[in-house]
């Protein structure tokens, strides 16, 4: 990795002349280093430092099919709930999620663990779900990779935890995986592992995402340092973070006067991009505690422009309308926060998605999307704590009317407080 990032500083010190700006230095590196559509950007973190002390799991999802929702499936083995694109009624691929049993998993394209070429793998989606309806451990999963048939037709990191305590980064290529275990000290010195879209063990002539990969190794040492490693700070924090991992931009401090005050930015590379259709976390659980009280707090939808919501596995499969799909347009979230992306994303051009307009984001009148978003969230995570504390103290198979007051509130109130969309202008 270290020589990847010291061949992509070395080429970037070549072309950033004393009066060169920042934006010039990010288009020409983000030319001669394009990144696949397909790019995501995870973290996984031991219970050893994550507070309260549970495993975590976080993806930010990138992909072309941006209508996301939320379902509870009735697997073979075990119910589950997962990421699923909209128009996937039979949810064959699953994108992220947790079983009854306190299993978890999520996963990144890594391009590079089939040797240099860049190809991209088919089957992650089919594996994921297949692994939530039958894995209950870390072991289980391995012995699902062992019993694949071979080439797996698989190219990604599978970040997977359990309700041991296990947390663990599998690199899996079309034969085999290489394990790397998020409670191994040596392993892991601070007790947390980042991925992007290459693996480790991997082809290095070929580290894609390498700019987010630096965004959230910077990000995950100050929290470190700051000792706020938890599930709400991250979930709340991470998808929305505007600060360039290679060019140290932070458009926080290029916020315009106010939401007319025009103001084109480059938007490549960031943690959030044009084609980010998601955020999830998953909290497992700790010793003592039952698998049914594993968390997934979902961010379906832009993220930026998009709310966090805790979801559960419930004896009726309880769920908030909002995350659920209306027909194949994806989740009411969904197409609300792709409507106000489109305020934001409004270039024009073959590189239209590089660019956006900051004002209707952010601001200094605090009158943009993600700060109005960001103060309805702020509001509902408030509820939302105090809904998954109590919900950790009741019986799994009394949680029903707990987590259906909670949607019930949070649908309403959302949808309320929401800010409607407008034409792009």
């Amino acid at each position: 990795m270290s020589h990847t990032l010291s061949r992509i500083r070395s080429f970037c010190r070549h072309y950033l002349f004393a009066t060169a700006s920042a934006v010039f230095l990010l288009t020409i590196c983000t030319t001669l280093f394009p990144l696949p559509s397909k790019a995501c950007t995870a973290v996984i973190i031991s219970s050893r430092v994550a507070q309260g002390h549970r495993p975590i799991l976080f993806k930010n999802r990138d992909t072309p099919n941006v209508n996301n929702a939320v379902r509870c499936i009735a697997g073979e083995r075990y119910r589950f709930v997962g990421v699923v694109a909209a128009d996937d009624n039979e949810a064959q691929e699953v994108w992220g999620g947790h079983n009854e049993a306190g299993f978890a998993i999520i996963n990144t394209a890594a391009y590079n663990l089939n040797g240099c070429a860049g190809l991209d793998s088919h089957h992650d989606g089919q594996l994921m779900r297949r692994a939530l309806e039958l894995c209950a451990t870390l072991d289980d999963f391995e012995q699902l990779l062992d019993t694949l048939t071979k080439p797996m037709d698989l190219n990604s990191n599978f970040g997977v935890i359990d309700a041991r305590g296990g947390c663990a980064w599998y690199e899996t290529n079309d034969n085999g995986y290489v394990k790397f275990d998020a409670n191994d000290p040596a392993t892991a010195p601070h007790g947390y592992l980042t991925r992007t879209n290459h693996g480790m063990t991997g082809c290095h002539d070929n580290h894609v995402g390498v700019e987010r990969y630096m965004a959230i190794e910077q990000w995950m040492k100050q929290a470190y340092a700051d000792n706020t490693l938890s599930a709400t700070h991250l979930i709340v924090t991470v998808p929305r973070h505007l600060t360039h991992g290679l060019t140290g931009i932070n458009l926080f401090d290029l916020q315009p006067a106010s939401a007319e005050d025009t103001k084109m930015c480059a938007f490549r590379d960031f943690i959030p991009r044009w084609n980010t259709a998601s955020a999830i976390l998953i909290e497992g659980v700790k010793k003592g505690e039952s698998p049914l009280h594993t968390i997934s707090w979902t961010n379906i939808g832009w993220p930026p422009a998009a709310v966090a919501l805790p979801i559960v596995i419930t004896p009726s499969d309880a769920m908030p309308t909002l995350v659920v799909a209306e027909g194949n347009k994806g989740a009411w979230l969904t197409q609300q926060s792709l409507l106000n992306k489109q305020r934001i994303f409004c270039a024009q051009g073959k590189n239209k998605n590089d660019y956006i307009n900051l004002a209707p984001l952010i601001n200094r009148q605090h009158t943009g999307i993600m700060q109005k978003v960001m103060d309805i969230e702020q509001e509902v995570m408030r509820h939302a704590i105090t809904f998954v504390d109590n919900f950790r103290k009741t019986s799994p198979n009394k949680s029903d009317p707990l987590a259906k007051q909670f949607y019930q509130w949070a649908d309403q109130y959302i949808r309320q407080h929401y800010p409607t969309p407008t034409a792009q202008p």
